[in-house]
């Protein structure tokens, strides 16, 4: 199971990616397969990845849309992925990984 973690300043704020690093360190037994960090304005999301699905560093999260509007980090498991991922294929939607994390980020950005 992967390791989340984040911070949101509702002010605005600057999140510390310094701090965000610990807290990921902290939950590192979670997610030994990588590790990452997105920090914008006052959001901060830290993952600490147990890769299951695609082992690639295309899986690598926290995991951003093409043009940044939408970002995710994301614990669990689609169980009919393959069935939806068609389906946005033929919607237009094109995928740099095999994971059902990018799956939900291009569903919600439709």
């Amino acid at each position: 199971m992967c390791g989340i973690a984040g911070i949101a300043h509702l002010d605005g704020e600057p999140v510390s990616a310094v701090l965000l690093k610990r807290m990921a360190d902290a939950v590192a037994h979670r997610g030994p397969d990588g590790e990452g960090v997105y920090v914008d304005h006052g959001l901060g999301l830290a993952h600490r990845r147990l890769a299951i699905i695609d082992l690639s560093p295309a899986g690598h999260q926290p995991m951003a849309t093409e043009d940044g509007r939408f970002v995710i980090s994301y614990n669990g498991e689609v169980y009919n992925f393959a069935e939806l991922r068609i389906e946005l294929e033929a919607l237009g939607q094109r995928f740099r990984s095999r994971t059902d994390t990018e799956l939900v980020l291009k569903a919600v950005a439709l």
